[in-house]
């Protein structure tokens, strides 16, 4: 489906949602009865996103003035605000809480990286993508995410905003409560009074396009604002004697900030949404308050700095402090009711007597996966465990959703995981480009394209390719398949096809160019350490043929070669971000070995390695890299499987590809600091770098060995495209170099 036709229908839905009049809510049960002797008072929390936190500073008025709260029902952001305090949270622990929501915290979907299966690390090592993934049926049609964020990040904030866990009847909470959402399909309101309270947070809060729909009893649910964003009419179904109504009110954008098709969208929400709010205020009584926090134009999207809100809501409750001062409860009578709210809630040390995946996904197995899971059947449940158990699956990329039930049964205590497969796989496409510049004449782009087909037996076996189009190209294309359901261990036949090109330097200056091209097939046995490694060790073989396109003739190797031998390969990946990592360790380990005995035209070896690391106090990196290679023994490399080296953060002042040697090893220690915070991304930095390498004989007469020094400046921002770098270099010798990067050295 087209993103313009995506917009469009999310748009009608919004105005048939938006532009209805609220539904009057259909409680399950009977209203409650008002307490003897004084009216039955309701808080009604309206959504607003971000601007939501501005009910906290009403609630601390409202505890000032011993107000008793007997109900309370929200919407969206209002839900959640609501649901903490009705659960038993303390006023104070919503502030600290709060402080530490970020719009990272909420919306950057993806687990912590080193909790990532190997596999997964594996495929952004190739290559810069930065397009949506597109997702591919096995009957060939195309399909997109629901919602920009799958919720997975924020239903784990929601679980600890809730003290109450698993399914509860709402009317037991040490208040009643009460959350709207939206049902996307018959664009009616679904007022939750029983279940999980993170799941009906998550439904109330899930901005259509933004944050995909909970799924719930074969319900697609969204954001309650669309229909009903301050609920009063729950509230009296309820039983409300006086509502205590606080709308936030939806900001609408300035004519300068609507640019786009989707400024349009939000700007039409935002207004119908205003409207279904006015007809809530018409039915108002006058025995009802109403508390409007200024907040102007505070975002909605400002997670970042929420407690600037708190007090905005105070000084709204104070100018009706009056009426609320005439609902206040005696001291003692209040202090009672508090302890009742706030009493710690016992948390269960009975063990998980069974794990089960319900119902069984219909293509990921679940004894793999239950190899991600560390809660275990004989212990207690740990939520902070369990919350990282459910990251690591969505890690796995094969769920749009993974929620959790605990299932309390006579004889047993199940904890059912619940993973929904992402409607739009199994197989999944996306786009990268990478670019690189000297601003010496030489300037090199590639488009790239990754295609994975997932899933295509029940031992997970998957068809992996990369495709890269410019001045390098290639297309390695794999069948990755596990022996077993546990995906220990796995062979993995293979085609690596290539053409890039060789600058070969006499000193400083580029004198000829080689064309590489290779076609190489081979298959590799291993076996996979779960989120820390790979151990692999194949057969090859191939043709390739060294071409000079330009320049002297300074390696005289233009013949068809044939390459055939084995290889081993380790790689271990702790890194918690591939781009700018700020913690953790990585490298490879690789030895080849060209055997004539298997067809090879050469006999010949070759050893290469990496290492990298990095720590973080505050906004101060400090990290290292080693890499090197070279021939094992005494004989000759072919140029094929020679590595150039040189350029940025590569011996930097270098050119890229500069050092052509026989052997070489290098090290860099770096320092990096966050300039500036970019929410959902990893910021803009400014780095410094000391290198040394030590370099062997020169392939080529003339060319840089022994021991080398350099340096570099350089500013680097992680971007919706990827990471850039725009750096200069000094190295020994007098190279100077400037570099510009999309994507990584």
């Amino acid at each position: 489906m087209a993103p313009l036709r995506c917009v469009t229908i999310a748009l009608a839905a919004a105005v048939a949602f938006a532009s209805a009049p609220p539904v009057p809510a259909q409680p399950s049960g009977a209203p409650q009865t008002a307490p003897a002797g004084r009216p039955k008072v309701c808080l009604v929390l309206s959504g607003g996103g971000a601007r939501g936190a501005a009910h906290i500073g009403v609630l601390r008025v409202l505890e000032e003035y011993r107000v008793p709260i007997d109900c309370i029902t929200g919407t969206s952001m209002g839900s959640l605000i609501g649901a903490a305090y009705a659960s038993g949270m303390t006023i104070r622990e919503m502030e600290d809480l709060t402080s530490r929501i970020t719009v990272n915290l909420l919306f950057k979907e993806s687990p912590p990286r080193e909790e990532v299966t190997i596999r997964r690390k594996q495929d952004e090592l190739r290559l810069n993508l930065f397009s949506p993934e597109i997702g591919i049926t096995d009957q060939g049609s195309v399909g997109f995410a629901k919602g920009v964020v799958s919720g997975v990040r924020l239903e784990t904030v929601l679980r600890e905003i809730s003290r109450v866990k698993g399914y509860v009847d709402f009317d037991a909470l040490p208040i009643p409560y009460r959350a709207v959402a939206t049902d996307l399909v018959t664009g009616k309101p679904m007022v939750f009074d029983k279940g999980d309270l993170a799941l009906a947070m998550r439904a109330s809060m899930s901005v259509p396009g933004v944050i995909a729909p909970a799924e719930f009893d074969g319900m697609m649910l969204v954001d309650g604002g669309l229909v009903n964003n301050l609920p009063v009419d729950v509230a009296r179904a309820m039983g409300a004697d006086v509502v205590i109504a606080v709308n936030l009110g939806t900001p609408l954008s300035k004519r300068e900030q609507i640019k786009d098709v989707l400024g349009i969208t939000g700007q039409v929400v935002g207004i119908l949404t205003e409207q279904n709010v006015q007809l809530t205020l018409a039915s108002l009584k006058p025995t009802d308050i109403l508390i409007l926090p200024e907040l102007g134009s505070y975002s909605a999207g400002d997670f970042d700095n929420m407690a600037t809100t708190f007090p905005i809501g105070e000084a709204a409750a104070r100018k009706v402090a009056d009426r609320l001062a005439a609902l206040s409860l005696a001291p003692e009578q209040y202090a009672r009711r508090y302890a009742e709210r706030t009493r710690p809630v016992a948390v269960s040390a009975a063990p998980i007597d069974e794990v089960r995946f319900a119902p069984p996904p219909r293509r990921a197995n679940p004894e793999y996966l239950g190899t991600l899971i560390e809660t275990k059947p004989g212990e207690p449940l740990d939520q902070e465990k369990l919350d990282r158990d459910l990251l690591r699956l969505y890690g796995t990329e094969d769920f749009e959703h993974v929620s959790y039930q605990l299932i309390e049964s006579p004889t047993k205590r199940i904890l059912n995981i619940q993973g929904v497969e992402k409607a739009w796989g199994p197989n999944y496409l996306r786009f990268g480009l990478g670019l690189s510049s000297d601003f010496s004449g030489n300037s090199f782009f590639n488009l790239q394209a990754q295609y994975r087909r997932t899933w295509l037996n029940a031992n997970g076996g998957e068809w992996y390719n990369d495709v890269a189009l410019g001045r390098n190209s290639s297309l390695y294309s794999e069948f990755y398949q596990p022996l077993d359901a546990k995906q220990r261990l796995f062979v993995a036949p293979y085609v690596d096809l290539e053409r890039r090109y060789l600058d070969v330097f006499v000193g400083k200056d580029p004198v000829s160019e080689y064309a590489l091209p290779a076609a190489v097939a081979g298959v590799d046995f291993g076996g996979q350490f779960s989120r820390y490694g790979e151990l692999r060790v194949g057969l090859y073989g191939g043709v390739t043929r060294a071409t000079r396109n330009s320049g002297t003739v300074l390696i005289d190797e233009e013949q068809t070669s044939t390459l055939a031998g084995v290889r081993l390969r380790a790689y271990f990946d702790q890194l918690d971000s591939i781009n700018f990592p700020k913690s953790g360790y990585a490298g490879t380990l690789e030895a080849i070995r060209g055997l004539e005995a298997l067809g090879s035209d050469f006999e010949y070896d070759r050893w290469d390695f990496s290492l990298m690391g990095a720590h973080t106090i505050g906004r101060h990196t400090l990290g290292f890299a080693a890499r090197g290679s070279g021939p094992i023994s005494e004989q000759g490399r072919p140029l094929y499987v020679a590595h150039p080296w040189g350029g940025f953060l590569q011996q930097s002042g270098f050119r890229t590809g500069q050092l052509l040697n026989e052997r070489f090893v290098y090290g860099r220690v770096q320092y990096m600091y966050r300039l500036l915070t970019v929410p959902l991304f990893e910021g803009l930095y400014a780095g410094v770098s000391g290198e040394i390498g030590d370099y062997g004989r020169p392939l080529v007469p003339g060319n840089a060995s022994g021991t080398l020094y350099s340096g570099a400046v350089f500013l680097a921002l992680d971007s919706p495209l990827g990471p850039m770098y725009l750096g200069w270099g000094a190295g020994s010798g007098g190279n100077r170099a400037a570099y510009f990067y999309l994507g990584r050295p």
